[in-house]
């Protein structure tokens, strides 16, 4: 089952994602987009990022990172919605340390049981103003630890070049009460059918946010992408930045130029396009990395 949280009222616009609506395989890359966290109506909205096109037209090892949203009983129909984003040069984005290697490819089950262990305990907040009461759910029996995978997520988000540098978006892991988002790493089968109920296609290739809900690919958080396949960690950076990214409001951007940042919200997945690997929103001097959008 899934969890159902609620929601601050929050100002949110939505944007262009990655997604792919059931429906529409065949018909060539589509950026099925979800009103990255805006207010929504009884039309659940979803959004795929990092990623995600038609069937046909991306290699399964490249549709790596997409995480789609959908919301649930808000006003609004459904939007585009954005996409996730790649660590930049210079320091490495979550510990310097190279994540596993593909040629180590672990043993994914390719479905779970749709259950998750909450990670307990809690965090301070980070950052200035009301925080974002967050959860990290981890799906029953997948190997992986609740207190390990929630501290990751406590630093990509606590992380000075991450989305508190904004001066106004703040965070608070909790591990129980009322929530603003939860952040589940399941296997590829659980996120396509919770992913699925929003009319999302997630192929078991990539990551998805729907209800409040940003949905992390089992495969794609021990794996990551080619282009990621030596900075795992830092991958994981990405998809998180990305999709907190589109709750925030902010739509998809594409390259600024050659040998530029990569912006958060630029779908990497689909190409660099001249542009380097980089995981977070703002530099170390506090510059917000974006590019022109995307629609």
């Amino acid at each position: 089952m899934t969890t159902r949280t609620t929601r601050s009222s929050r100002g949110r616009r939505s944007g262009p994602s990655h997604a792919v609506h059931r429906g529409q395989r065949g018909r060539g890359p589509v950026l099925v987009a979800v009103a990255a966290l805006a207010v929504l109506g009884a039309a659940a909205f979803a959004a795929v990022d990092e990623g995600s096109s038609g069937a046909g037209t991306t290699p399964a090892g490249d549709r790596g990172g997409s995480t789609e949203r959908a919301r649930s009983g808000r006003v609004g129909a459904a939007g585009p919605a954005h996409g996730s984003r790649s660590p930049s040069p210079g320091p490495a984005a979550t510990s310097a340390s190279p994540g596993p290697r593909t040629s180590l490819t672990p043993n994914i089950p390719a479905t779970g049981p749709g259950t998750f262990v909450t990670a307990t305990g809690g965090s301070t907040r980070v950052g200035s103003g009301t925080p974002l009461r967050y959860r990290v759910d981890v799906e029953n029996g997948i190997g992986l630890s609740t207190a390990d995978v929630a501290r990751q997520v406590e630093h990509i988000l606590a992380d000075p070049r991450g989305w508190t540098a904004d001066g106004h978006s703040a965070f608070q892991r909790v591990s129980s009460g009322p929530t603003d988002f939860v952040v589940r790493v399941a296997t590829p089968g659980t996120v396509d059918r919770i992913c699925g109920e929003y009319g999302l296609d997630t192929g078991g290739e990539v990551n998805c946010d729907v209800a409040e809900q940003v949905m992390v690919n089992l495969k794609r958080w021990l794996l990551a992408t080619p282009v990621y396949a030596h900075r795992v960690k830092d991958y994981r950076a990405l998809i998180i930045n990305h999709e907190v990214g589109h709750f925030l409001g902010h739509g998809h951007a594409g390259c600024p130029g050659p040998g530029q940042p990569a912006p958060v919200m630029m779908q990497q997945i689909k190409g660099m396009h001249g542009c380097l690997p980089n995981v977070w929103p703002y530099d170390e001097k506090g510059r917000y990395l974006t590019g022109p959008a995307v629609s």
